[in-house]
């Protein structure tokens, strides 16, 4: 057994879409991004991935490859799960928080964690917390997420 860590961040910027965990949120800003922006599941992946021993999501994901130009994130996680179980890593569990100052997102929870459950093949729990308005994301200017993933050997 292996657990692997999961951070991700992307500032708000206007006329962009907020996509966390898969759901598309109505807010006035959205994530800025390569791809769909999804800081929540950019973190799930980082997780496993780390979990997995194979790096991290830049490394299999780069913002500079064209391929990836808004990718659909939970697809990108897919991707890692199947290449985690080719290093002989299955995910098992996740822990998530989601740290964004507004809108609030207690109604999408469910939504967020089947999403990310069904992506990931395994069960994902969903926190919330915000900035207090203090930093970046207390400022309202990004939002960020973090995870935690145990994966076991096949």
């Amino acid at each position: 057994m292996r657990a692997g860590v999961g951070y991700d961040s992307h500032r708000l910027g206007e006329g962009e879409s907020l996509i966390l965990g898969g759901v598309r949120v109505e807010h006035d800003r959205g994530t800025v991004a390569h791809s769909d922006g999804d800081v929540l599941t950019h973190a799930v992946i980082d997780a496993l991935l780390g979990a997995a021993g194979l790096g991290d999501i830049g490394g299999h994901f780069p913002d500079t490859d064209p391929e990836f130009a808004g990718a659909d994130s939970l697809d990108l996680l897919r991707e890692a799960v199947r290449r985690s179980a080719g290093a002989g890593w299955v995910p098992e569990y996740a822990d998530t928080t989601l740290v964004c100052q507004a809108p609030r997102l207690a109604a999408h929870r469910e939504a967020m964690a089947a999403n990310l459950s069904g992506a990931l093949g395994a069960p994902v729990n969903v926190k919330f917390t915000t900035g207090e308005h203090i930093g970046f994301v207390g400022r309202e200017e990004g939002v960020a997420a973090h995870a935690v993933v145990t994966a076991r050997t096949r």
